[in-house]
């Protein structure tokens, strides 16, 4: 079976997270994108969701990974839902306040240049 085009671009983007490379991670959002930071509260377009990912960041020391696996892709109209398993992995944190396994959803719109982007990143999927 062959693997969605999608699981492939959040492969890049779990890469991205773990090099910490902004630049390479904002090309897996659409430009109108909006990211749940934690349960209330968003970061929508590029520019928040890059300024959210830097406050992770150093939140995580710099130590934060990522590991996804278990995809469910269903596809329609040229938009994809994603659900899949999370896990968050870092070396050093203090007062761990976001859980380190979850099941997220993601809603993905295939974009003119032919790339499946990002246009919710729901990390905390049902949790909410």
């Amino acid at each position: 079976m062959v693997e969605h085009e999608v699981i492939e671009a959040i492969r890049k983007a779990d890469n991205a997270i773990d090099q910490r490379d902004i630049d390479a991670l904002m090309d897996f959002y659409a430009e109108d994108a909006t990211m749940v930071v934690e349960p209330g509260k968003y970061a929508q377009g590029k520019a928040q969701i890059a300024e959210a990912f830097r406050a992770i960041f150093a939140y995580f020391n710099n130590s934060l990974r990522v590991h996804q696996s278990d995809f469910q892709v269903i596809e329609g109209g040229g938009v994809a839902l994603v659900i899949c398993k999370l896990e968050l992995l870092a070396e050093r944190f203090t007062e761990p306040k976001v859980p380190m396994h979850r099941r997220p959803t993601y809603i993905f719109k295939k974009s003119s240049d032919g790339k499946w982007r990002c246009l919710i990143d729901n990390s905390y999927g049902t949790d909410l």
